[in-house]
């Protein structure tokens, strides 16, 4: 008899374990829904027909950029020269000044 009684008070444990999982799936599954129709729907986006004119406009822009960039950086490379050269020799006539007083 008593046998019966633990088998019965098992089965009423786990009985009431899957009402609990079973609930806990409910309210899951009740959530997703609520979402599902809370999330706009994603709308495709239209696209636009390549435009190679556009790409050439860019492209131009950049390698005239480019092109500006190099050439003031020789001016500067070669300013730098002159005046390195420049500063070079004057150093030179003024150590010949001084050696000469």
């Amino acid at each position: 008899m008593s046998d019966a009684i633990e088998r019965a008070a098992r089965e009423a444990v786990e009985a009431a374990d899957n009402t609990e999982m079973v609930k806990q799936i409910a309210a899951i599954l009740a959530a997703q829904q609520l979402l599902n129709q809370q999330q706009p729907t994603v709308a495709q986006q239209a696209t636009t027909p390549f435009d190679a004119k556009k790409w050439l406009v860019i492209g131009g822009v950049v390698v005239a950029g480019g092109l500006v960039a190099s050439l003031f950086a020789v001016a500067i490379a070669i300013g730098a020269v002159c005046a390195t050269a420049c500063l070079l020799i004057l150093r030179g006539l003024w150590a010949d000044f001084q050696k000469n007083r």
